[in-house]
C-alpha cells in the first residue's frame, strides 16, 4: 500500500468517526432530557441522527470492500445492504415529515398538540422504514428466489449483485425518484404555507419566521441527500474521466468523501447548533461537562 493510498484511508475513516461522535454527542443530548424525548420535532431529529449515523458507518465499510475488493458472507451483505438502502431512502422522507410538523405548529397552532403526538410520530416513522425499505426487500427476496444457494456463499459486496433484472433498475429509480419529488412538494408546500402564515396579522412573527428557516434548512439538506443518490451516476463519469488507475482511485475519494460522507456530517450538525434548546446542551456535552452551571432546558 503506497503513501497517497493511506492517507485516504485514513482521511475517511477518520472523518466518519470524527462525525460519528458528534452525532452520538448530539443523539445523548436529545436523550438527557424529557423535553426532547416528549416533543415530535426532536423525536425526528434524533431519527435523522440515528439515520444519518447509520450512513456513516456504513459507508467507509462499503469504500473500503470495494476499494480492495473483498468478498464477505452474502447473507452479512445482504443486511448492510438492506441499512444502507433503505436509510438512503429514508433521509429525505424524514425531511419530508419534518417539514409537516413545523407546518402544523405555525398553521394551526391550536391542534398542534392534538395532530402532532408523541404516537402519531411513532407511526409516521414506521411508515417511513416500510417506504424506505420496499427497494431493498424487494432485491434480497428475488435474489433469494433465482439463486437460493448462493447465500451458502461469499461475494463481492454492492447493491449491483442483488439484481438480476431491468425491472429491479427501473423500480430503484421510479421509488427513489418518487421519494424525492413528495419530499420537495413538501417541503416547497410547507415553505410557502409558512410565509404566508408569517404575514398574517394574528401570526407569531418570530416563531414563523423561524419556521420558514429551518424548513428552508430542510430544502438545503434535501439537496444534499440527492447528491447521496447520485452517487453511482458519479461513479460511472468518473469511470469515464479517468485515465489511469491512480486518477481514477483519486476521483473516487473525493467523490466518496464529499457526496456521501459531507452531507451526513453537515446537515445534522448545522440542525442541532441552530436550535437554542438544543445548542447549550449539546456544547455543554462536548466539553465533556467542565462548565460549572449545566444548561437547563425548557420548552416553549
Amino acid at each position: 500500500m503506497n503513501e497517497e493510498r493511506l492517507i485516504q484511508i485514513v482521511v475517511s475513516i477518520l472523518m466518519s468517526l470524527l462525525f460519528t461522535c458528534i452525532n452520538s454527542i448530539m443523539f445523548h443530548t436529545l436523550m438527557s432530557k424529557p423535553v426532547f424525548r416528549e416533543l415530535p420535532r426532536y423525536i425526528l431529529f434524533a431519527h435523522m441522527l440515528c439515520n444519518d449515523t447509520v450512513q456513516l458507518v456504513l459507508s467507509p465499510m462499503f469504500f473500503l470492500l470495494v476499494l480492495y475488493w473483498q468478498r464477505i458472507p452474502k447473507t452479512v451483505c445482504s443486511i448492510l445492504i438492506f441499512f444502507a438502502a433503505t436509510t438512503l431512502n429514508i433521509a429525505p422522507l424524514n425531511l419530508g415529515v419534518m417539514s409537516l410538523e413545523r407546518y402544523v405548529a405555525i398553521c394551526f397552532p391550536l391542534h398542534h398538540s392534538e395532530m402532532a403526538t408523541q404516537r402519531m410520530t411513532g407511526i409516521s416513522i414506521l411508515i417511513i422504514w416500510l417506504l424506505g425499505s420496499i427497494n431493498a426487500v424487494i432485491d434480497i427476496l428475488y435474489a433469494l428466489i433465482v439463486d437460493p444457494s448462493s447465500f451458502k456463499g461469499t461475494m463481492f459486496c454492492a447493491r449491483e449483485m442483488f439484481i438480476f433484472s431491468q425491472w429491479q433498475k427501473d423500480l430503484y429509480q421510479g421509488l427513489s425518484g418518487f421519494f424525492f419529488v413528495a419530499a420537495t412538494s413538501i417541503i416547497l408546500f410547507t415553505y410557502v404555507s409558512v410565509i404566508l402564515a408569517a404575514r398574517s396579522a394574528s401570526a407569531d412573527k418570530e416563531s414563523a419566521k423561524k419556521a420558514w428557516r429551518t424548513v428552508l434548512l430542510h430544502f438545503g439538506q434535501l439537496v444534499l441527500c440527492l447528491n447521496s443518490l447520485l452517487f453511482g451516476t458519479f461513479e460511472r463519469s468518473i469511470i469515464m474521466m479517468a485515465k489511469d488507475r491512480r486518477m481514477f482511485i483519486n476521483l473516487r475519494v473525493v467523490n466518496f468523501l464529499f457526496v456521501l460522507i459531507l452531507p451526513r456530517c453537515l446537515s445534522p450538525l448545522i440542525y442541532g447548533l441552530r436550535d437554542d434548546l438544543v445548542r447549550p446542551l449539546f456544547l455543554y456535552y462536548v466539553r465533556c461537562g467542565t462548565q460549572k452551571v449545566k444548561p437547563s432546558v425548557t420548552s416553549h
